[in-house]
């Protein structure tokens, strides 16, 4: 059997990450930094168009299409601890915006879809 010296060291910086932060990971380093929750099956295909917005700003992010109540869906991703939550409805997809909760500042309200996505970077490239 070889060691692998290198893999244990990875492995308790991953776990002094985790334990340094108790899981709840700053944006720039989170697994997942944004879920979207469309309200209804009806704002799926603006999820996906913000999703993929998301996605060629290199944003690591996704979206919650089942058909479960959307405060099940919210509870669950903040106990994921998921830095962004981003929810979609009729009003935000005709206005072409999105409704933002996040992890560290509540319920900001809704933002046009730019400005998020402007306000998203900032607080990546500051490492906020």
């Amino acid at each position: 059997m070889l060691h692998r010296v290198i893999l244990g060291s990875i492995e308790r910086f991953i776990g002094a990450l985790i334990e340094h932060y108790g899981g709840s990971f700053p944006l720039w380093l989170a697994p997942v930094q944004i879920a979207i929750i469309p309200i209804t099956k009806k704002q799926n295909a603006y999820g996906e168009k913000i999703r993929s917005l998301m996605i060629e700003k290199d944003l690591r992010v996704l979206i919650d299409t089942r058909d479960e109540k959307m405060q099940k869906k919210i509870r669950e991703y903040e106990l994921k601890k998921i830095p962004h939550l981003v929810i979609v409805g009729e009003k935000e997809a005709k206005e072409n915006s999105v409704s933002i909760r996040s992890k560290s500042r509540g319920n900001i309200g809704k933002m046009p879809v730019d400005e998020f996505l402007k306000l998203v970077r900032e607080e990546i490239e500051s490492k906020k």
